[in-house]
């Protein structure tokens, strides 16, 4: 198991690596000077001397290799530099809205999970019955509805005409608890409708195939428990493929929360991502993509640690 752990880890570091380098070469393969295409806006032409000032700012002028190992060092302090629209700190502003971004995800993931799970689960046991018929039809609806469309109706319904929760906005859960919760309830539902769809139909078929193996069979004849049969040899098994759905989703859902942040106005970091890459804030956007990177690897190292733990096999492989 250490050495299946040790092995994991080591791949992830590599895969950060990898991205670094990646993100680095973005902005050093850019045709032309990358500090005059910086500051170029609206088809101006900025002078010579903020072009210097930039270049010496960012470091440009020094050898490109010396470039990349200052950034992979900057990097693993988390120094990001400065935003070069306000001079801002890039590390701060992403301390500040990443939270906000993980809190949704993390509310609407935990929803997902509670419904979608068992409804898989009990979809998967009575295939072809009246609840899988329904809850199928309406996770196919759910498919069809994008999330932007789904939180703006949510708005409507529950904001405007039942009155019953707040539109959008933000408030720190430190000055008032009660209304920060009121206003993750329903970007966070909105998030987990979506997730659900997902986990639900990769639930309820790996339940199925579950269902049809030996070992499935055999414990039933040996007269055990439907109960202690699901538990034990359906789901257990089933939930491997469900784990690593989740893990992939989680990742993606960093940097497509969006247009739910747009939708309630939730100051997140999808916005400030958005905001970065209109004004052309590059640095931002580096650091931005990069912190997303190291979170979506780190989400992919926990999974392969869960997988390992229900299937002790896949340490030994």
């Amino acid at each position: 198991m250490l050495a299946f752990l040790l092995r994991r880890v080591a791949t992830a570091l590599a895969m950060l690596l990898v991205v670094g380098t990646i993100i680095f070469s973005m902005l050093a393969i850019v045709p032309g000077d990358p500090a005059e295409l910086l500051l170029s806006t609206g088809g101006g032409s900025a002078s010579e001397e903020a072009i210097r000032n930039l270049r010496l700012e960012m470091g440009l002028d020094r050898p490109l290799l010396q470039q990349y190992l200052t950034f992979l060092g900057d990097s693993l302090r988390f120094d990001f530099g400065t935003s070069i629209v306000d001079g801002s700190s890039i590390a701060e502003a992403i301390a500040l809205r990443l939270p906000r971004t993980l809190e949704i995800i993390a509310a609407g993931a935990v929803l997902a999970l509670l419904l979608s799970i068992p409804a898989g689960t009990l979809a998967g046991l009575r295939a072809g019955g009246r609840f899988d018929g329904i809850t199928s039809g309406l996770n196919a609806l759910l498919t069809s509805i994008p999330g932007f469309v789904l939180g703006t109706l949510f708005i409507y319904v529950f904001a405007q005409v039942l009155g019953v929760l707040p539109a959008g906005g933000y408030v720190a859960f430190a000055e008032d608890p009660a209304q920060h919760l009121q206003m993750l309830i329903l970007p966070a539902v909105t998030v987990a409708l979506h997730l659900s769809t997902i986990i639900f139909r990769m639930t309820r078929a790996s339940v199925l195939e579950m269902r049809g193996h030996d070992w499935v069979r055999t414990a039933t004849a040996k007269g055990l428990s439907r109960g202690l049969v699901v538990r034990r040899h359906i789901l257990r098994n089933a939930l491997g493929p469900v784990i690593t759905v989740v893990g992939l989703q989680l990742g993606i859902l960093l940097g497509s929360t969006v247009l739910v942040e747009f939708v309630y106005n939730w100051p997140g970091l999808s916005g400030l991502l958005v905001t970065a890459v209109e004004q052309r804030d590059y640095p931002t956007v580096r650091a931005i993509i990069l912190t997303v990177a190291a979170i979506f690897i780190g989400i992919n190292l926990v999974i392969d640690i869960l997988y390992s733990l229900l299937d002790p096999r896949i340490a030994l492989q």
